[in-house]
């Protein structure tokens, strides 16, 4: 049987520090041939530091046309701590468009529904957005958002509904392989693999419960529950019951641990 063409890759893609420049005019041009849309990029919502190219060039500056000093906004930390963009991001993993009136996504989110926009023009300047969040390994949460020119046209639905999936996978390349070109740190050990009853014992470690608290929930003595969590600790390198808990958050292992009945529902 014959093979199926691969889909072409993006030209957002981004292979190595030099293609940087190139890959953020590429988003520029494509946002702009779509719906004459401006790009405002963030590779981390949780960090102040701008995207840069290969040069060290500011790309929301240098590329991306954010000049003027009312503009530059990634030189405002209370954004991504009061902004409800980058709130929004992270409670939503695809792409949604807004204004002060509410979140706008494919589906029903109701943590959007909770999001105070009484103050969403003192952090936003246009009336509406197109944002794609961007959701990484390691917890990591990276956001792009897109603006038309009239800046006080605050219902962008024909817009999102023609090119939401189109900048969205445009956003997504540029962003993720930025990020895997530029953050080279490895504070997880390469092929770290966790047991069932390691992951049961951080999970409930997670939810607050105390070793004896583990044993008495899964009928195991207290030595062996703390035999699991060193271990887990030791897998993850991880120096405290925290920061284990944390490491195994962020790859993965935990999910969204919920109880139910008594009983940790990840693990059933």
């Amino acid at each position: 049987m014959a093979l199926k063409k691969s889909a072409k890759k993006p030209e957002t893609v981004i292979s190595s520090v030099e293609d940087i420049h190139k890959a953020a005019v590429a988003l520029r041009d494509k946002a702009r041939a779509l719906g004459n849309y401006k790009v405002a990029a963030c590779a981390n919502i949780a960090a102040k530091d701008p995207m840069v190219d290969g040069d060290g060039n500011i790309l929301a500056s240098s590329v991306f046309s954010w000049v003027e000093a009312d503009d530059i906004w990634w030189k405002r930390p209370q954004i991504s701590l009061n902004s409800p963009i980058p709130r929004a991001c992270r409670y939503e993993a695809e792409a949604f468009w807004c204004n002060a009136q509410g979140f706008y996504s494919r589906g029903h989110n109701t943590l959007l529904e909770e999001i105070d926009l009484s103050k969403f023009s003192d952090y936003v300047g246009p009336a509406a957005l197109i944002c794609v969040p961007i959701h990484m390994p390691f917890g990591q949460i990276g956001a792009v958002s897109f603006s038309v020119p009239d800046q006080e046209k605050s219902d962008l639905s024909d817009e999102f509904e023609k090119d939401g999936y189109e900048l969205e996978v445009l956003a997504r390349a540029f962003v993720t392989s930025y990020v895997k070109i530029m953050d080279q740190r490895n504070w997880i050990p390469k092929n770290c693999r966790l047991s069932k009853r390691e992951v049961q014992c951080v999970s409930w470690a997670a939810l607050g419960k105390t070793d004896i608290e583990i044993a008495l929930i899964l009928s195991r003595s207290c030595a062996t529950v703390r035999f699991h969590m060193h271990n887990a600790a030791k897998k993850l390198d991880a120096v405290s019951r925290s920061q284990t808990v944390f490491k195994a958050t962020q790859l993965g292992y935990l999910g969204a641990v919920a109880v139910e009945k008594g009983k940790s529902a990840v693990l059933e």
